[in-house]
């Protein structure tokens, strides 16, 4: 069983500050705000959340089909893909422009300030979701704006299920908007933060929207998660992470498992305890895409 992971394709240029960004920022200075951070530490990763969620289902043991679109100079980033067995069936390389970048800072109590060029990106909408014998399930995470609502329109008219995982794409749309994916959708996942706004769009609580699908799932972080199903909440409890050491690309590797989970038929309780576990191991590591799961418990 494959599941098609619609959604970004990055270099993820991650810098570290070592001070607190809280002490840095005058809040009765916003209006002009003039601030530098020396940054001691910097790499490049590979990343985006397309890319990061199909790394975690590929360790897992699933088979992620990322879609999207890299630049002329996302060579590299589809030879790695291929080298960790991973399908670039649907990604296309378009000329002309750069791979999707994130410059991403992060201070000592893991706060992150993040820029975000979408390149190659904004051409995602020209590949499309097209059935297919092995693709069983599917997945809306952070894209280009038409690639977003085109692709759920094409997962429902495929009848192939997936999930709607709006992130920092959430801004991008309006009540109208986010309430037709929530209904086009099998499954909706957000943070805590991306819940509110989703919830204040749409008009909708999070008990509501879990009645218009098959569950709705609320990452909280080292508080665990909340799931709910037909109005009705359960907690998930958070697992202890060996170290904190970079919460970059966390998100994607919880996400990974969720889909890991709904290709083996688990409930949404169980596929956020996975979640949570690969969570708990990524942010020990540093880059979205560096870590291993040997020992995880399924």
């Amino acid at each position: 069983m494959a599941a098609v992971i619609c959604g970004s394709l990055a270099f993820d240029t991650i810098m570290t500050f070592e001070g607190r960004f809280a002490e840095q920022i005058l809040p009765d200075q916003l209006h002009i705000l003039n601030v530098s951070f020396l940054v001691p530490s910097l790499r490049r990763d590979f990343g985006g959340c397309a890319g990061n969620i199909a790394y975690s289902l590929k360790l897992l043991g699933g088979e992620p089909l990322p879609m999207g679109a890299v630049g002329n100079d996302g060579t590299d980033y589809l030879v790695r893909l291929q080298q960790l067995g991973i399908s670039t069936d649907f990604v296309r390389q378009v000329q002309g422009t750069y791979t999707a970048q994130a410059m991403i800072m992060t201070d000592r109590d893991n706060n992150q300030i993040t820029a975000f060029h979408p390149g190659a990106m904004m051409n995602a909408h020209e590949v499309q979701v097209t059935p297919r014998s092995d693709i069983k399930l599917g997945m809306i995470s952070p894209d280009g704006r038409e690639a977003m609502l085109q692709h759920a329109a094409q997962f429902k008219a495929a009848g192939i299920p997936f999930v709607f995982d709006p992130g920092q794409g959430l801004p991008m749309f309006d009540g109208p908007e986010l309430a037709r994916f929530i209904e086009q959708s099998t499954w909706v996942t957000v943070n805590d933060y991306e819940g509110k706004m989703l919830s204040e769009r749409t008009g909708w609580s999070s008990a509501e929207i879990s009645k218009r699908t098959q569950g709705l799932v609320v990452t909280l972080g080292g508080e665990g998660c909340e799931v709910w199903i037909n109005g009705e909440k359960t907690h998930v409890p958070p697992v202890q992470a060996a170290a904190v050491v970079d919460p970059t690309g966390c998100g994607d590797a919880w996400r990974g498992a969720l889909l890991f989970g709904l290709e083996q038929g688990w409930s949404l309780a169980k596929c956020a305890a996975l979640g949570n576990q690969v969570g708990a191991i990524k942010i020990a590591s540093r880059g979205p895409q560096n870590y291993s799961l040997e020992g995880v418990r399924r």
